[in-house]
């Protein structure tokens, strides 16, 4: 049976490369993005452009591009890293990642519900600088802040869709050379997708709402 599975954040990074592995998989790939990119047009996947997770009006265009359609997986990926200097803070800014880090990925999951089939799962790309306990080096307030509330919605949303048979899990990619990190990082965009991709196999309901880097290791709340 075609797994469908539907990716925000998907024109490029790490979201695209969801698209291009479940593609190749053969899924049923529905990728959602503000505005797509060559990349994406060339695969086979079905495109919705107009998605902005941190707009209201941006999930209904999503929710309505889904009416009809069954989900198996939901990977709420997208999302904004921006950065604040303490004394001169931009409070605009940080309200600005709670939008679209924590309220976005929730806001999407909740439009979505009535389409997820049984035993579907969501998963939360979310960071280990959302984690308490792993803060040793201050800063980043916004994308703390807002990536610590995500963890906290998808903690909720596995309570609430247990009995559903719905499973959620949140997981932190590592350190991926994207874009919106300047292309530093340890791991390609693939690489995180691949690993990723067997860590949301491995969720289930007996792990649902737990909090995993993706090379496998269960990370401090």
């Amino acid at each position: 049976m075609t797994q469908s599975i539907v990716i925000t954040g998907a024109n490029r990074g790490i979201g695209l490369s969801f698209c291009q592995l479940y593609a190749s998989r053969g899924a049923r790939v529905f990728a959602a993005c503000r505005k797509s990119s060559p990349k994406l047009n060339d695969l086979n996947a079905t495109v919705i452009e107009g998605v902005d997770i941190g707009n209201p009006a941006g999930v209904d265009v999503l929710k309505r591009a889904m009416t009809g359609q069954g989900i198996d997986l939901l990977i709420n990926n997208a999302g904004i890293l921006r950065n604040e200097v303490l004394g001169d803070i931009d409070y605009k800014s940080i309200a600005t990642q709670f939008h679209v880090n924590a309220m976005g990925p929730l806001r999407v999951s909740e439009a979505l519900l009535p389409n997820m089939n049984t035993s579907a799962k969501i998963a939360l790309i979310t960071s280990r600088m959302g984690s308490v306990a792993d803060n040793t080096s201050g800063g980043r307030y916004g994308y703390r802040m807002s990536k610590c509330a995500l963890n906290i919605a998808g903690v909720s949303l596995a309570h609430d869709l247990k009995h559903k048979g719905i499973a959620v899990g949140l997981f932190h990619p590592g350190l991926v050379g994207t874009e919106m990190i300047g292309g530093h990082g340890d791991i390609g965009p693939d690489e995180a997708a691949e690993r990723l991709a067997k860590c949301i196999e491995a969720l289930n309901l007996s792990n649902t709402g737990s909090f995993w880097h993706s090379n496998g290791e269960e990370l401090p709340w």
